[in-house]
C-alpha cells in the first residue's frame, strides 16, 4: 500500500472517486443531505484532512534518531522532554486522542537534538492508534536507535470516544508508561525520572 498522494495543478492532494464518494455515504447515513451547499464539499475536505491527520504512515520515525552527538561535554545525566502536545486518532472509533507526552533517556555516550523527540512522537501518532501502543513505540525506537542506558516514556491523553460518544465523560485521562533499562531495573533511577516528569 502506498501512501503517496498524487496532487493537482490547484497544489491541493487528489481525492479519489471512491474515497469522496465513501464520505458522502457516512454524511448521509448520520442523517443529513451531502449534496446540501454546506456539505458539498465536505468529503475532499474530509479526505484531505485524514491524509494529513495520518502522515506518519508515509515516514519512518527513527530516521529522526540517525543524526547524533557525542560531544556532551561530560554530560552524563537524565535528558528529558516534558509536556510534548500531541493528537492522534484510535483505531477503534476514529475519534480524537489529545494529550502530551514526557519522554526522557539517559545517554550512554551520545545524544540527539530535542526536537527529535517530539518528531518521533508525531511521527508514531499520526496514524491509527491506541495509546498503549503508541507510549511502547516511542520507548522502543528510542531505546533501539540510541542505545541509552534507559528509556522512559510517559503520555497522558483524553480520547474522543470516551468524552463525545459511549459513556460521554470529558474530563478523564488516561496515563500509560513504558520504562527500559535503568529506568525499568533500577529504582532510585525510576524515581528520579518519574519525579522530574511530575508523576
Amino acid at each position: 500500500m502506498t501512501h503517496d498522494a498524487e496532487l493537482g495543478e490547484d497544489g491541493k492532494i487528489v481525492v479519489p472517486d471512491h474515497v469522496t464518494a465513501a464520505v458522502r455515504t457516512l454524511i448521509e447515513w448520520a442523517g443529513d443531505d451531502p449534496a446540501r451547499e454546506g456539505l458539498r464539499d465536505t468529503p475532499k475536505r474530509v479526505a484531505r484532512a485524514w491524509k494529513e491527520y495520518c502522515q506518519g504512515y508515509a515516514e519512518d520515525p527513527s530516521v529522526h534518531l540517525s543524526r547524533t552527538f557525542e560531544e556532551v561535554g561530560g554530560y552524563d545525566e537524565i535528558v528529558l522532554l516534558r509536556d510534548i502536545p500531541f493528537q492522534s486518532h484510535c483505531e477503534h472509533h476514529m475519534a480524537p486522542i489529545t494529550g502530551k507526552a514526557s519522554i526522557a533517556y539517559l545517554p550512554k555516550d551520545r545524544v540527539v537534538g530535542i526536537s527529535k523527540l517530539a518528531r518521533v512522537l508525531n511521527g508514531y501518532a499520526r496514524r491509527l492508534q491506541v495509546q498503549e501502543r503508541l507510549t511502547a513505540e516511542v520507548a522502543q525506537c528510542i531505546w533501539d536507535h540510541l542505545q541509552p542506558q534507559g528509556v522512559a516514556v510517559v503520555i497522558d491523553a483524553q480520547h474522543g470516544c470516551m468524552t463525545g460518544r459511549g459513556v460521554r465523560t470529558p474530563g478523564v485521562g488516561m496515563v500509560t508508561s513504558r520504562l527500559l533499562g535503568c529506568f525499568l531495573h533500577d529504582q532510585l533511577s525510576r524515581k528520579e525520572v518519574l519525579s522530574l516528569m511530575g508523576y
